[in-house]
This record gives C-alpha cells, sequence and structure tokens, in this order.
C-alpha cells in the first residue's frame, strides 16, 4: 500500500480533568471503532472501492491506523484521532509520546493492493484461467508483480521472488491472439528484469544472468537488461561477457550513472585479475632455491 502519514500531534492526556482540544474537535469527527476509540475526518473523498482486509499495507505501526485505512478509499485524505488504546496505549512512545496520550494523524492513501482477487485466480487451474478474458490475466500478473515489488523494498527478496514466478506462470499459461502478443511480451519483459535484479540480490548470478537473457530476447537493447547481464557475468568473473554487456548498456544511455559506474568497476577488477594471473606466472616460472625452474626434473 502506497499512503502518507505525517507525525502525529499529541491532543490530550487521558487523565486532564479540562476540555481538551481532541474532546472540540472530536464533535463533529465520524465513529469508526464503535467505541469513539477512533474518530475520523475526511480532508479529501477518495475514489473506487475501500481498502480490504487482505490488502499490502506498508508501514502500519498502529491497531488505530489499521482501523482507519480499512475505511479508506484510493486518494482519500483523511484525519484521525486514536486514543490511547488504539495508539501507544499506557507506555507511550518517550520521548516524544507521554503515556496514556491521544494522537492526531493525517494519512493519505496513495494506492493499496488487494491479494485476495489475485489469490483467488492464481488457485485456479490452467484450464479454468484461460476462460478469462486476457485483461484479466494481465491484471493479476501486474498485482502479483506489484506484491513482489512491495516486499523487494522491504528486502524479502526471496518472498519477492515468489511473486515474480507467479506472475510470469500466469504469462507463460496463456496463449494471446497475434494482435494482442506484445501486451503479453511488454508484461513479461518487465517481470524477467525484477527476476533478474532479485537474483542478484540473492547472489545467484547465474540465474540473474538467465532472466537477463530472457529479457533480451523480447528487446535485445534494453538498457536494464544488459545493465543486468553485466552486473551477473561480473560476480561470475566472466568479465569479457560483462564487458560486452556492458558497454551495450552504455551504447543505449551513455550518460547513465550506474553503468558507467559498473564499467569502472569491472576495469578495476580486470587489472586486479590481470595482476594475479601475472604473479602466479611468475612465481610458476621463477628459478628456485637450486637454480632449477619449477618443472624441471
Amino acid at each position: 500500500m502506497g499512503g502518507s502519514a505525517r507525525n502525529p500531534g499529541v491532543l490530550q492526556r487521558d487523565d486532564s480533568p479540562r476540555q481538551s482540544p481532541y474532546q472540540r474537535l472530536s464533535q463533529r469527527m465520524l465513529d469508526i471503532s464503535g467505541d469513539r476509540g477512533v474518530l475520523k475526518d475526511v480532508i479529501r473523498e477518495g475514489a473506487g472501492e475501500l481498502v480490504t482486509p487482505d490488502a499490502s499495507v506498508l508501514d502500519i505501526t498502529l491497531w488505530g491506523m489499521e482501523l482507519g485505512l480499512l475505511s479508506m478509499r484510493r486518494g482519500e485524505l483523511a484525519r484521525f484521532l486514536f486514543k490511547p488504546t488504539y495508539a501507544y496505549g499506557t507506555l507511550g512512545c518517550p520521548p516524544l509520546i507521554p503515556p496514556n496520550t491521544t494522537v492526531l494523524f493525517e494519512i493519505e492513501l496513495l494506492d493499496f493492493l488487494d491479494s485476495a482477487e489475485s489469490d483467488k485466480f492464481c488457485a485456479l487451474s490452467a484450464e479454468q484461467q484461460s476462460q478469462f478474458p486476457l485483461q484479466k490475466v494481465l491484471k493479476v500478473a501486474a498485482t502479483e508483480r506489484e506484491f513482489g515489488n512491495y516486499l523487494f523494498r522491504q528486502n524479502r527478496f526471496y518472498d519477492a521472488k515468489v511473486r515474480y514466478k507467479r506472475a510470469l506462470l500466469l504469462l507463460h499459461r496463456r496463449t494471446a491472439a497475434p494482435e494482442e502478443q506484445h501486451l503479453v511480451e511488454t508484461a513479461k519483459l518487465l517481470v524477467f528484469l525484477n527476476l533478474s535484479f532479485t537474483y542478484l540480490k540473492l547472489e545467484r548470478p547465474t540465474m540473474a544472468l538467465r532472466y537477463g537473457e530472457q529479457a533480451l530476447i523480447i528487446d535485445q537493447k534494453n538498457a536494464k537488461a544488459l545493465f543486468r547481464c553485466g552486473q551477473a557475468c561480473l560476480l561470475m568473473t566472466e568479465y569479457q561477457k560483462a564487458r560486452d554487456f556492458l558497454v551495450r548498456a552504455q551504447r543505449e544511455q551513455p550518460f547513465n550513472h550506474d553503468i558507467n559506474n559498473e564499467l569502472k568497476k569491472l576495469a578495476s577488477y580486470y587489472r586486479d585479475y590481470m595482476d594475479k594471473e601475472r604473479e602466479m606466472c611468475h612465481r610458476m616460472f621463477a628459478p628456485g632455491d637450486n637454480g632449477s625452474t619449477v618443472g624441471e626434473n
């Protein structure tokens, strides 16, 4: 889920006997928890469906925030008041938030991903999935890829890989009409690039190279695919192949900072490699203590 929450404002300690800003503000807010523990005021209306309980959510640390998000739609901006039970409780969050404090949040919901629809579709057999229109398959595959991106951003690379592979399986299963095949290929290209990058993070360069090359079958001039293949070959110490891929990537994007830095890294690694090779050769053929060379009887 994409969204933003501004820092909480501390409005009231529950043991205060006088009317607080919280009490004044709460009079015009909607009770969404049923016990006035979570109150809401919509600043800007959203559109579409409400957030589902199965949706992926980033950085949700408060019970009240989770309830608040479930009342929102894409694009919505809302102000929430959370009583201590739904916020930081009796402990607070020192040093900023004292114990038993009611807090104010403003939350903007940019987007969210609903896993329920995707999970149901992926559980169908290939034959059952084939009964749905192509746009449905592309939508579910895109959702799986977005889940993968979400997990990747959390450095959960293995879980991201699983999601990307689910997306790829959906796309591989689908036979599209000739006039629609480009849509499938475009979707595959994105997943291949994601998988190549993920396998680099998992330190499996052979697999990273495999998926990078699959991307190049679709788009032979794709700079990202060329770059990922170059990175993979560098990790595998296949320096000539790494150079070939990176030079091709640089040809497509000559001012790309990452590509140029990788070429510099390759040059440095190659120099070190050649220095070690020369040193090894020198040791092999240098005169020994008895004046003979290695290999002589």
